[in-house]
C-alpha cells in the first residue's frame, strides 16, 4: 500500500483499525478494517505520509503514529524482494 507494488497478502504486514486504535495485527485476523504493508521501513514511511490513513479511513491519532513508527523502526529499511526474469 505504502509503495503500491502488489504483492499477495501472507507476505505482507497488516495494520487494522479497531475501536482502541491502529495496531499491527501480525495474525491478519483481527477484527476490523485492514490495510497491508510491506515489511519494510521504506514502505512504512511512504504509507505514514497519508496513504494508510486513508485505507483504513481513518485519522491517525499521535499515539497511533507513535506506536506504528515504533514498529517501523524494528524492520529492515528494505524488503528482500526477489526479482524474476523471464527466460
Amino acid at each position: 500500500m505504502g509503495c503500491r507494488e502488489v504483492l499477495p497478502k501472507r507476505q505482507m504486514l497488516r495494520v487494522v483499525r479497531t475501536a482502541e486504535g491502529v495496531r499491527v495485527d501480525p495474525t491478519g485476523k483481527l477484527a476490523g478494517r485492514g490495510a497491508y504493508l510491506h515489511d519494510s521501513r521504506e514502505c512504512w514511511q511512504r504509507g505514514l505520509r497519508g496513504a494508510l490513513a486513508n485505507a483504513l479511513k481513518a485519522e491517525l491519532t499521535a499515539e497511533d503514529r507513535v506506536q506504528l513508527e515504533i514498529f517501523m523502526n524494528t524492520l529492515p529499511a528494505e524488503t528482500n524482494k526477489v526479482n524474476h526474469v523471464n527466460e
